[in-house]
């Protein structure tokens, strides 16, 4: 059999093992950040992940392509939050089960979407991947409520306001609210905006 066939068959234990250790410096990324850890620095990222500084550094060329690699990955695992729902029923039912969903979604990623707000200032990467996320925001909006399209432009961009991980975020942490009373006050806001 000739070699290229051989080494085509059969995977390089080399290369298994080094998949495998980016993918632990990966997860160990994420983990962090769950923990509450925004920025992890590599030497904590690298003693999660149970292997060496330099290892880190030979699988990433600095930190900034781990955070945009992890930020990838969490952008696709997350969206499946955002698109599920029961979308029927009038339109104060579907703005209060599109404020439902957003807020489970927010509540389970807010320290990802945190960790990204803290790095987006020098990350063309994070600024697009930002802006994308916005705009599936705003499309999946369009589908909860179809009513928007009539909308003028100003009122649709206050919707968008309304409905931002942001608002969430003030009325949770800053301004201490629950996560019942927060839904109240956004879907009060979005009836409001939309029913006029």
């Amino acid at each position: 059999m000739p070699e290229s066939e051989n080494n085509t068959s059969k995977p390089d234990g080399r290369r298994l093992r080094s998949d495998r250790s980016r993918q632990l410096i990966i997860e160990s990324m994420l983990e962090l950040i769950k923990q509450g850890n925004l920025v992890p620095t590599a030497q904590q990222v690298a003693d999660h992940a149970n292997v060496g500084i330099r290892s880190v550094f030979r699988h990433f060329e600095d930190m900034e392509s781990i955070f945009e690699t992890a930020s990838e990955l969490c952008h696709r695992e997350y969206r499946g939050l955002f698109i599920r729902g029961d979308r029927s029923g009038t339109m104060q039912e579907r703005i209060l089960h599109a404020t439902e969903c957003h807020a489970d979604a927010y509540e389970t990623i807010s320290n990802m979407i945190l960790s990204g707000a803290a790095r987006r200032w020098n990350s063309e990467v994070l600024q697009k991947s930002y802006l994308d996320y916005q705009r599936q925001l705003r499309r999946d909006l369009n589908e909860w409520l179809p009513e928007l399209v009539s909308l003028s432009e100003s009122k649709r961009q206050a919707v968008d306001s309304i409905a931002s991980f942001e608002i969430w975020h003030r009325l949770r942490k800053i301004q201490g609210l629950g996560k019942a009373e927060s839904i109240e006050i956004i879907v009060e806001m979005l009836e409001a905006l939309i029913d006029r």
